[in-house]
């Protein structure tokens, strides 16, 4: 009997468990944390051997294959052991790849994955199709295969997940951009994540598509030094020479594909700014390129309520607007948030755990649009020395804090911006929590 050891016991770990409980394996999770009492629930009905706190490694370094969690580095120590004994180690999304012969849909990117892979689903949903969502949002793609039936999956993933998937094959593989992110992971070497990104490609065919942004200096640069047997599709603003995707001069929307043409009025799109163009083309080419009908794609387009913690509006009050733009974890998305914000009168917070952060990219925009920033965070002083010769900066250490100086800070007509460029651990559990807290710090502010 093959032995599966499953490192780390949360949504993708369980659900790779379960799944391979259910193929007939000896399986063993191990989480070096505390397991979520749900997931140890279902891990005990399920007759599935655990431990958490802790990893042994007379209980992990006798498996036959490690399904390893996206966020344990490979630089971990029981990783490393792993690896030096020999043992392969896959992602969750290549185990279950294994078990399913639906389509795959795989988006990436290091901006608009969420909102891409969620549009791209309800489209889908809409239009009828049996689809599953899976990846960084929705279930465990393992568990659906082990107690569900999908025709489509619609997957979002990240270059954590991407590093360890080997024989799995994207369908349609998107890449919307590729900027500056999680480079501490990375030895603080571009190259190395752009490698990761492009990782979606392995194993694709003449029949398979590879949708991407043609303007994105860096995609077309890895596109110069490689090669893919899958379709191009490529995407931009306006049309360009082989461009599937594009805005005529009349502000309407043009997807190209060989199933046909479509096209309609940008105004009509549910989403606003630049960045939710792009991503309203890769999910629309995605579904052109799967033969949905066209009536169905623009009505989908047209009707998609947006994701929370991204520009999401939470309240105005006292004729401020304050906007929740948690999900802006790298410096290129709060670039796209200041991109589509009114001309001046934003007061932007900015903070968290700095992920080797330049800001450079940003400082036309904040010199243009920004009244002041409020840091927030444990240590500000790398905001503080950036900006402080540009724009007021005011170094705050907790949400309320940031909060009521935003307050005062704010006059009728102003912007208060949640777009903080960082992640969240150092104050937060996730950029989620950070989100939710920001809105319920606002709506006290009605009180």
């Amino acid at each position: 009997m093959k032995r599966l050891v499953i490192l780390g016991g949360g949504e993708s770990g369980v659900g790779a468990a379960i799944l391979g409980k259910v193929k007939g394996m000896d399986v063993f999770l191990s989480d070096s944390g505390t397991i979520a009492p749900h997931y140890r629930d279902m891990l005990d009905n399920e007759g599935i051997a655990w431990e958490d706190s802790a990893h042994t490694p007379e209980l992990i370094l006798n498996a036959d294959e490690v399904v390893k969690s996206p966020g344990i580095p490979p630089t971990a120590p029981i990783v490393r052991a792993i690896v030096e004994k020999g043992i392969p180690v896959i992602s969750e999304i290549e185990f279950a790849g294994r078990y399913t012969d639906a389509k795959m849909v795989c988006i990436t990117g290091s901006n608009g994955k969420t909102t891409t892979t969620l549009l791209t689903y309800h489209i889908l949903r809409q239009a009828g199709i049996n689809a599953g969502l899976a990846g960084n949002v929705g279930r465990s793609m393992a568990l659906q295969v082990a107690r569900e039936h999908h025709d489509v999956y619609v997957i979002e993933l990240s270059s954590f997940q991407l590093e360890n998937m080997y024989k799995f094959k994207a369908n349609i593989a998107v890449i919307l951009n590729i900027t500056p992110d999680h480079l501490d992971r990375y030895d603080y070497e571009m190259q190395n994540y752009v490698n990761a990104k492009f990782r979606i490609l392995r194993n694709q065919t003449p029949t398979d598509a590879f949708i991407y942004w043609q303007d994105d200096p860096i995609i077309r640069r890895q596109l110069e030094r490689m090669t893919t047997e899958a379709r191009r599709f490529p995407f931009a603003e306006h049309p360009e020479e082989d461009t599937a995707a594009y805005v005529d001069a009349e502000d309407r929307l043009f997807l190209n594909t060989p199933s046909g043409s479509m096209s309609m009025p940008r105004a009509d799109l549910a989403l606003s700014g630049l960045h939710n163009l792009f991503n309203s083309m890769a999910a629309g080419l995605s579904a052109c390129l799967l033969d949905i009908k066209k009536e169905d794609i623009r009505r989908a387009l047209s009707d998609f309520e947006g994701v929370e913690h991204r520009l999401e509006p939470v309240a105005t009050i006292d004729g401020v607007r304050y906007i929740n733009d948690s999900k802006a974890t790298n410096v290129n998305s709060c670039w796209y948030a200041l991109e589509s914000m009114p001309a001046s009168g934003v007061i932007l917070i900015l903070g968290g755990k700095d992920k080797g952060n330049d800001y450079t990219e940003i400082l036309p925009l904040v010199k243009s649009k920004v009244k002041a920033i409020v840091a927030m965070g444990k240590d500000n002083q790398k905001i503080v020395d950036f900006f402080s010769n540009d724009v007021k900066v005011c170094d705050t250490h907790s949400l309320d804090e940031a909060v009521a100086t935003c307050r005062a800070l704010a006059a009728e007509g102003d912007t208060v911006l949640l777009s903080p460029c960082c992640a969240s651990f150092d104050l937060f559990k996730s950029y989620e929590d950070r989100g939710r807290r920001f809105k319920e710090a606002v709506h006290n502010l009605e009180k």
